[in-house]
C-alpha cells in the first residue's frame, strides 16, 4: 500500500497534469519587427533612427519590460489626499514598475523631445518610438503624450515658453512635486473637460480671476477628467472676462507653495488602469494665461492634434501588438489534426487582421511625416494634416476593440484569462476612440473642416491622386467620395467619414505596400468582397504572402 501511494504522489499522480499543446511565452520578441513599420520610418524621412528603433523594439519585447507592464496595472496607482499630519498634500503614488516604464520613454525621447531638435524626421522618429515601446503598457503613454502636446500650444506665450519648454523637452524623468525650475524634467497634463459640458469645452464654468500681476489669474472650478495627476504643470481652460482661455496651472509654484489643486478622486475606469484620471478642484488656484483672452480653444487645437494623432498610434500599436500575440499563439497550438496557423480559416482571420493592421500603422506614419513636415512650414502638408488626422482618429481608434477582440478569440479561452495580458489590451481599446473627442465629435469635426478650411478637401484629394490609375477600386472610391462630399450631413458624418478613411488607407497601400496586401484591401474594404467580422476575406486573397509579410516568422 505504501508503494501504491508513493508512487500516486510521485510521477504517476501528476501525469494528469502534463502541460502539452500549449504556446511558450511570448516574451522576448522583438516589437520592432514589423516591415510596415519600418518601411513607413524611412518613407516619411526617420531612417535614421532605424537603430534605436530596433533596440528600443528589443526592450520592449523583453521579459522584464513586459513584467511592468504587468506590474503598473497590477497594482493601481493610489490617492494619498492628506499627510500624517492632516495637511493637505494632494499626491498619487505609482507602483515603481511606472516609474521604470516612464523612465525609459522619457529618455528615448516619447515625450516632448522632438520639439527641442530642428532634425528632418524627429517627429516621425518620435512615432515610430510609441508604436514599439507601446507594446510594453498603454497607459504612461497618456502623461508623454500631453508634455509633447503641451509644447506648441504654450509657445503662444513666450515667456512662458522661454521657462518651461526646456524643461518639459528634457529627456529626464524627475517624478515628484517640486519647484518646476529645479527639476531636470518636467511632465504637462491638460485640464478641459467638466461635468455639465464634456467634449463642449465652451460650457465650461470654471473662472479665471485676473489679479493685479498681469497674466496672473486665480482660478475656480472643477474638472471632470484630468489623468496624470502627478505632472508638474497643465494647461487649463477656463472663463477669463473676455471668454474661454487657456491657462497654464503649476502644481508647486516658484516660492515653493502648494497650488490648490485639490484631488477628489480618482476615476474607477475600465481600462488604462495603471494611469490615475481624477477630478481635480481649483479654488484660489494660481494660473498664468496662454494666449489671448477668449481664444482659449485656438490656443489648444494645436495641443488637440498632437494628441489625436497619438491616439491613432496608440491604437495602430494595440492592434500590432495582439495581432503579434494571437499569430504566436496560433503557431504552437494544433486542434483538430492540424496547428492553428496551418488551418484556411484561421488564416483567413489573422490575414484580415494583418491588413488592417498594415493599414493603420502605414496611416499613423504618413499623418505623423504631415505633421513633422507641418512643423517645417509645408503649408500644404499643415491642411492634410488638419483633415486626415481627425479622419484617421476617428476610423482608427474606431477599428481598435473589435480588431482587439478577434485577437482575443484566436487566443479561445486562454486569451480571456488576465495571464494572458488580452483582457486588458481589450478594456484599453475603446479608450482611445473616446479620448480627445468621441467618434461623433471628430466626424463632426471633418465636416467642419470641410466647409471652413478651402484647402482641406483639396489636400486629400491631392493625396489620393498620387494613387490614381493604379487600382480601379480605389479610383471608383474616390470618386464616389467626391459625390459624398458634395451632399455631406450630420448625420451621415460618420459614414463620410468612415469612407474617407478606408479610401485614404487604400491609397497607402497600393503606393507602398505589396500587390498581395494592397489588392486584398482594395477588394474587402473598397470592392464589397467581404463580409461583417474579420476573416472573410474573398478567395482570390493571397493570405500566405499576406502573413509572410506581417509574420515572418510564422512558416
Amino acid at each position: 500500500m505504501a508503494s501504491i501511494l508513493a508512487q500516486e504522489d510521485g510521477p504517476l499522480g501528476s501525469a494528469t497534469h502534463d502541460v502539452t499543446n500549449q504556446p511558450p511565452p511570448p516574451a522576448p520578441y522583438d516589437a520592432s519587427a514589423d516591415t510596415a513599420l519600418l518601411e513607413g520610418l524611412h518613407r516619411e524621412g526617420a531612417g535614421w533612427a532605424e537603430d534605436g528603433l530596433r533596440r528600443l523594439g528589443l526592450r520592449a519585447g523583453s521579459v522584464e519590460a513586459q513584467e511592468w507592464g504587468e506590474l503598473a496595472n497590477r497594482h493601481e496607482p493610489e490617492l494619498r489626499t492628506h499627510d500624517r499630519y492632516g495637511n493637505r498634500v494632494d499626491e498619487v503614488e505609482f507602483h515603481p514598475s511606472w516609474h521604470r516604464l516612464m523612465r525609459v520613454a522619457v529618455s528615448e525621447g516619447l515625450a516632448a523631445a522632438p520639439w527641442s531638435e530642428d532634425r528632418p524626421g524627429v517627429h516621425v522618429a518620435r512615432t515610430a518610438g510609441g508604436l514599439v515601446w507601446g507594446h510594453t503598457e498603454a497607459g504612461h503613454g497618456c502623461p508623454t503624450s500631453m508634455t509633447y502636446a503641451a509644447v506648441p500650444a504654450l509657445r503662444r506665450q513666450p515667456e512662458l515658453a522661454k521657462v518651461y519648454e526646456p524643461l518639459l523637452t528634457s529627456r529626464e524623468y524627475d517624478p515628484g512635486l517640486r519647484v518646476p525650475s529645479e527639476k531636470r524634467g518636467l511632465l504637462a497634463g491638460m485640464g478641459m473637460t467638466e461635468k455639465q459640458g464634456g467634449s463642449d469645452v465652451r460650457t465650461n464654468t470654471t473662472t479665471a480671476t485676473p489679479t493685479a500681476e498681469p497674466g496672473v489669474y486665480t482660478l475656480r472650478g472643477h474638472k471632470w477628467f484630468t489623468s496624470a495627476p502627478m505632472c508638474d504643470v497643465f494647461l487649463v481652460l477656463a472663463q477669463a472676462p473676455d471668454g474661454l482661455s487657456c491657462f497654464l496651472v503649476p502644481r508647486i509654484l516658484p516660492d515653493g507653495t502648494r497650488n490648490t489643486f485639490r484631488i477628489q478622486r480618482l476615476k474607477d475606469k475600465l481600462g488604462n488602469r495603471s494611469n490615475a484620471s481624477s477630478e481635480p478642484e481649483f479654488d484660489g488656484t494660481v494660473a498664468w494665461l496662454v494666449g489671448p483672452e477668449g481664444q482659449g480653444v485656438k490656443t489648444i487645437i494645436e495641443m488637440v492634434n498632437c494628441t489625436r494623432l497619438d491616439c491613432v498610434m496608440m491604437s495602430a500599436t494595440l492592434m500590432r501588438q495582439t495581432l503579434v500575440q494571437a499569430g504566436h499563439h496560433v503557431r504552437h497550438r494544433s486542434a483538430f489534426g492540424a496547428r492553428l496557423l496551418d488551418q484556411p480559416l484561421m488564416r483567413n482571420v489573422l490575414a484580415d487582421l494583418a491588413l488592417e493592421s498594415e493599414a493603420a500603422t502605414t496611416l499613423t506614419l504618413r499623418l505623423a511625416g504631415a505633421a513633422d513636415r507641418a512643423v517645417r512650414g509645408d503649408a500644404g502638408e499643415a491642411a492634410f494634416r488638419r483633415i486626415a488626422t481627425a479622419v484617421g482618429k476617428y476610423w482608427v481608434t474606431k477599428r481598435g476593440p473589435a480588431f482587439t477582440a478577434e485577437a482575443l478569440e484566436c487566443l479561445g479561452g486562454n486569451g480571456y484569462v488576465e495571464e494572458s495580458g488580452m483582457p486588458r489590451h481589450y478594456r484599453e481599446a475603446p479608450l482611445l476612440s473616446i479620448w480627445e473627442g468621441s467618434g461623433n465629435v471628430n466626424a463632426l469635426d471633418v465636416l467642419r473642416a470641410l466647409r471652413r478650411e478651402s484647402g482641406a478637401a483639396d489636400a486629400l484629394f491631392a493625396e489620393l491622386a498620387l494613387a490614381q490609375g493604379a487600382d480601379a477600386r480605389l479610383d471608383a472610391a474616390v470618386n464616389r467620395l467626391r459625390g459624398a462630399l458634395s451632399k455631406g450631413s450630420e448625420a451621415g458624418a460618420r459614414r463620410l467619414v468612415e469612407q474617407m478613411a478606408l479610401t485614404l488607407q487604400a491609397s497607402l497601400l497600393v503606393r507602398h505596400a505589396p500587390s498581395a496586401v494592397a489588392d486584398a484591401f482594395c477588394a474587402s474594404r473598397l470592392g464589397g468582397d467581404w463580409g461583417h467580422a474579420f476573416g472573410t476575406l474573398p478567395d482570390a486573397a493571397d493570405l500566405d504572402a499576406i502573413l509572410e509579410r506581417a509574420l515572418p516568422s510564422a512558416d
